[in-house]
């Protein structure tokens, strides 16, 4: 057997491109004491990903050159010198673009996904893309009754739960940006936004004036650049900005002009804050029983778009920046 490894050949600029990455095979390695071999059956794919290959300072350091290329996934224990894991077990955490990594029993080790769990669910609503949208909309944005919501991104992994926890939480009106008609079809007949808007099509600016006439109570933008210039011009009276991403810039050579609505959050009183699901480790567990149960009672709707093969991951991971994916996007090895 051999360890095929995605490893980072090049710093990338714009999308990842046959030059940036490249495949080598490598022993599978053998593991030492308190340690266990996992064969990486999923992975996450997200758009920070792509922020990591760049040589630049961030919340976690740039992924190295020669280095396989980090990211999240689900793998199975096939063998183990741990009292922790199991063989068979499903583990989530960060395995890598690799066919197998090791783990050990470290505080930021792999975790044991519970016994019939959806290896899917578990990357999607359950994992950092549920729980980003969660913490963002209930902590940070402090979502209420009545209010006007507003998401970004919303026919993607993050932005499609934000949207539908809104509703939930009691918002009275929730529209989505996405760029397709079909997408905008999705969020309204499946996930149950009251509207949706295309950016590719219609005039943003516009259109949120038609939608949300008294103004947005709540923004969650996954976004950045002129989407959130749009909704900073249209904010209600104490609005709220939750910034959850910024992928509009992810692939640009130089950072984009700031906006140019910020005095606006003077002249409403509003507040614009960032975060990262990193800050709510302590509480996943509270987050995912809330998720679970409305799962149960049907009250959440979600997509997975699956890829196949170790070697599409790059593929993958351009599609969140071509708009090529509805739901989370998913390797599968």
């Amino acid at each position: 057997m051999s360890n095929r490894r995605i490893v980072l050949a090049e710093r990338p600029s714009g999308l990842v491109h046959g030059q940036t990455v490249r495949v080598e095979e490598a022993a599978v390695p053998e593991p030492g004491p308190n340690e266990a071999l996992v064969r990486v059956r999923f992975l996450s794919i997200d758009p920070t990903i792509r922020t990591w290959m760049d040589d630049a300072p961030g919340y976690l350091p740039p992924i190295g050159l020669g280095e396989v290329v980090r990211g999240g996934g689900i793998g199975e224990v096939v063998s183990s010198n741990s009292d922790r894991y199991t063989q068979g077990d499903l583990v989530f955490g960060m395995t890598g673009w690799q066919d197998y990594t090791l783990v050990d029993e470290g505080p930021a080790s792999v975790q044991v996904i519970p016994a019939g769990i959806d290896p899917l669910l578990a990357l999607n609503v359950f994992g950092p893309t549920g729980l980003t949208a969660y913490f963002g909309m209930t902590d940070v944005g402090r979502v209420k009754a009545g209010d006007t919501v507003v998401v970004s991104g919303a026919a993607g992994a993050t932005g499609s739960m934000a949207g539908q926890i809104a509703a939930i939480k009691g918002a009275a009106r929730v529209v989505g940006i996405a760029g397709t008609a079909q997408k905008c079809a999705w969020l309204v007949d499946e996930l149950g936004f009251d509207a949706a808007v295309n950016y590719r099509s219609d005039d943003v600016a516009q259109a949120l004036r038609a939608q949300c006439p008294q103004g947005i109570d709540l923004y969650f933008d996954n976004v950045g650049g002129a989407i959130l210039d749009v909704c900073l011009g249209a904010l209600a009276l104490r609005g709220r900005i939750v910034l959850c991403g910024a992928i509009s810039a992810y692939n640009e050579r130089e950072r984009p002009p700031g906006p140019r609505n910020l005095f606006n959050l003077i002249v409403k009183r509003a507040r614009m804050e960032g975060f990262l699901v990193l800050d709510y480790l302590d509480r996943f567990p509270e987050a995912q029983l809330e998720i679970a149960g409305w799962l149960a009672e049907g009250r959440i709707t979600h997509a997975e778009h699956v890829v196949d093969g170790l070697e599409h991951a790059p593929d993958a991971l351009n599609l969140l920046f071509t708009g090529g994916n509805t739901g989370k996007v998913i390797v599968r090895l």
